[in-house]
C-alpha cells in the first residue's frame, strides 16, 4: 500500500472544502466492539450514556480523565467522507481511520463550532470542544504525510481528521440517512 503524498493531498482540498454546510449525508456506520475491530453497520443505535451501541467507547476509558474513565465529551468520532476517501484511497480502508461516522459535511471549526447540535436519523449529537488528532496507529494506516495534512493548523481548522462530539437525543441511524444543523434556539 502506497500512501498519498503531501501533493496528492493538497490536490484534494479543493473537493473537501466543497463539502455541504448545512445539509449532508451519513456516508459510513463503523462500531468498535474491541481494540482494533471494526464493524460496518447499515444501522447504528445511538444512546445518550452509551454512544454508539455496542461500541467500546465506554469500556475503553480514555487517558483525558483523571480516572482514566471514558471522556463524556468524547463518545463518537466524526470524520469527513471526503478527507477519509483522499487519505484512506479505497473505501475498505475507511474503517481503520477508528471514527464511527463518516459523514459528507463540514466539519470546519467554522461551521461546527463546540455547541453546536447536528441531527443524524431520529438522533441528535453535540459537538465537543474536544480535539480530535490524528496519532500513531494514523500515521501506520495513512501515512505521515497524511497525519501532518490532518494535523496542520489548517487541517485543525477544518476539522480534518474529525470531530469529538456526543449523543443529546437517543435514537437510530442508518447509512445515507440526513445529517444536518439543528437551531437550538428554536422552540420546535
Amino acid at each position: 500500500m502506497t500512501f498519498p503524498d503531501g501533493q496528492e493531498l493538497e490536490a484534494g482540498l479543493p473537493e473537501i472544502l466543497e463539502s455541504p454546510k448545512d445539509y449532508g449525508t451519513v456516508m459510513m456506520i463503523v462500531r468498535r466492539p474491541d481494540v482494533d475491530r471494526r464493524e460496518v453497520l447499515a444501522i447504528g443505535e445511538l444512546d445518550v450514556e452509551n454512544g454508539l451501541v455496542g461500541d467500546n467507547w465506554r469500556g475503553r476509558g480514555s487517558p483525558y480523565t483523571k480516572d482514566g474513565s471514558a471522556h463524556p465529551e468524547m463518545q463518537l468520532v466524526l470524520m469527513n467522507s471526503r478527507v477519509i476517501a483522499l487519505v484512506a484511497r479505497s473505501e475498505d480502508r475507511w474503517p481503520l481511520a477508528g471514527d464511527q461516522f463518516f459523514v459528507d459535511l463540514d466539519l470546519s471549526k467554522e461551521n461546527l463550532p463546540a455547541g453546536a447540535r447536528l441531527a443524524m436519523g431520529s438522533a441528535v449529537i453535540e459537538v465537543s470542544a474536544e480535539p480530535h488528532l490524528g496519532c500513531k496507529k494514523f500515521v501506520t494506516r495513512f501515512g505521515l504525510e497524511a497525519m501532518k495534512f490532518v494535523n496542520s493548523r489548517r487541517g485543525k481548522k477544518l476539522g480534518l481528521r474529525g470531530i469529538n462530539a456526543k449523543v443529546v437525543t437517543s435514537g437510530r441511524v442508518r447509512i445515507g440517512d440526513a445529517i444536518h444543523k439543528v437551531d437550538i434556539t428554536s422552540t420546535e
